[in-house]
Formats: C-alpha cells, sequence, structure tokens
C-alpha cells in the first residue's frame, strides 16, 4: 500500500468519524445542559449537535456529487446548493428565535460543537503528519 492510499483511507475514516464525534459532544453537552439547567435546554443543545451532524453528512455527500460532475455544472449546482442551505439555516434559526427565543443559546451551543470536533481533528492530524516526518 503506499503512502496516497493509506492517507486517502485515514481521511476517509476521520470524515466518517466527524458526524458521530459532533453527536457524541452534543450528547455530553445536552446532558450537562440537563442536570444544570431543564429538559428542554438539553433537548434544544442535543437537536443543536444532531443538525450540525447531518449538515456535515450533507455537505460532505454534496462536496463529492459536485467533484465528480463537469465544471460547470458543478459550480451552477454547488452555488444553488449552498445558496439554499443558508436560507434553510437563517430559517430554522428565525423559527427557533421566533418559538423559542430562550433555547436558542443552547442551539446554538449544539450547532457549534462542530467547532471543537474540528480543532481536535485537526490538531490529531498534525500530530500525525509531525510524526511521520519524523
Amino acid at each position: 500500500m503506499n503512502a496516497t492510499s493509506h492517507s486517502s483511507q485515514s481521511d476517509e475514516a476521520i470524515l466518517k468519524r466527524i458526524p458521530w464525534e459532533i453527536l457524541a459532544l452534543a450528547a455530553i453537552l445536552a446532558l450537562g445542559a440537563l442536570l444544570a439547567f431543564d429538559a428542554g435546554t438539553g433537548l434544544f443543545v442535543f437537536l443543536g449537535g444532531a443538525l450540525s451532524s447531518l449538515g456535515f453528512i450533507s455537505l460532505r455527500q454534496s462536496v463529492t456529487r459536485f467533484l465528480q460532475a463537469g465544471k460547470k455544472h458543478a459550480v451552477r449546482s454547488a452555488l444553488f446548493f449552498f445558496g439554499l442551505r443558508l436560507v434553510l439555516i437563517i430559517a430554522l434559526f428565525s423559527i427557533i428565535i421566533f418559538f423559542f427565543s430562550g433555547r436558542i443559546y443552547a442551539f446554538i451551543a449544539g450547532f457549534s460543537t462542530v467547532i471543537p470536533v474540528f480543532l481536535v481533528e485537526a490538531a490529531a492530524a498534525l500530530s500525525r503528519m509531525k510524526q511521520w516526518k519524523h
């Protein structure tokens, strides 16, 4: 096995693992919110993390499809799809703000779990790269 195929297999494993890590972190935070606040807050933290995890899966699949399509079609489709995603996220946040204004911070906390997961994965990848070079 050459280094390129090992690297792509490793990258694929990381990309499959990230949504589960997002969901696990959101569940841990939701449990903390449940204990510190109430069940509704915990639920919104978990729902935010679940949406973030689903969004990552959807984004990964769409990027793969766009890369396989022709360049002209891919750019047009990507612009439409990502614009639609942005509109849907704004609509969801607006609905939560309108109907559950007290829970928006809990939802944002769950939705933002993708950030620490990416930071940990990036640090781990950097560590692996430095070990490989030495």
